[in-house]
């Protein structure tokens, strides 16, 4: 998909409350959750905009903490996995 990104978000929100609602907005924009606080989205960047305006807008800027790590074409296929962990399917229709 050229015209999307692979994007690893991970967040450390100790508010219950917040942090639920963060696992919920990454999870409307396609967001795959691959451990706790860690999903994997393949996004437009279009709705990468507007997914880091809406975590943005939500989170408590002194105590939560939010990465986005984009990850090439290349460098995708270089991710290890140990244990149960399985790869993200790339989506065939990606609507924006």
């Amino acid at each position: 998909m050229s015209d999307s990104f692979f994007v690893i978000v991970s967040y450390d929100i100790p508010d219950d409350k917040r942090r639920l609602k963060v696992a919920r907005v990454l999870l409307d924009y396609g967001g795959q959750r691959v451990q706790r606080s860690v999903f994997e989205c393949y996004i437009t960047p279009r709705n990468l905009i507007q997914l880091r305006e809406r975590l943005h807008n939500m989170i408590a800027e002194r105590e939560d903490s939010v990465r986005f790590y984009r990850l090439c074409g290349v460098c995708q296929p270089l991710v290890e996995r140990l244990g149960t962990a399985e790869p993200i399917d790339a989506p065939g229709l990606l609507i924006v």
